[in-house]
């Protein structure tokens, strides 16, 4: 298996939409506001199998002292095979120096982000506004 991981915002709705439907991610519930969500990411990593969009994370920051992942998807048959980590890396790359970096996990991806470095954030609790039914 070869992984190409890309810095691009060179992507189509149509894979992105069958990463995020088979992950049962509700925005892609929501095409447009999905699509037009990452590409005014500051950020977008992709991770592709030849021409098959295996993955993606995307970043939104500042530019300077925080940055924060939305979002961080491989599909089901290719995770545990290091793509995560891979999309991780490349961000880091580029944020590894900032003061923050955020994001919010739940289940198997808690372990996944503290083998990456990230840790519970304090006495913090996460606090948002919602619209999916998935957490």
């Amino acid at each position: 298996m070869q992984i190409t991981i890309l810095e691009t915002k060179e992507i189509n709705i149509e894979d992105i939409l069958v990463l995020y439907k088979a992950n049962k991610w509700s925005s892609a519930n929501k095409p447009n506001e999905l699509y037009n969500g990452l590409l005014n990411s500051e950020t977008l990593v992709t991770a592709w199998e030849g021409k098959k969009l295996v993955g993606l994370g995307n970043a939104i920051s500042d530019g300077y002292l925080t940055v924060y992942y939305p979002h961080l998807l491989v599909l089901p048959e290719y995770q545990g095979k290091g793509i995560g980590k891979l999309i991780m890396d490349k961000m880091q790359e580029k944020y590894k120096h900032f003061h923050m970096q955020m994001l919010t996990a739940d289940g198997r991806a808690v372990d996944f982000y503290k083998k990456n470095g990230f840790e519970r954030a304090g006495k913090t609790e996460p606090m948002w506004i919602y619209q999916g039914n998935e957490h």
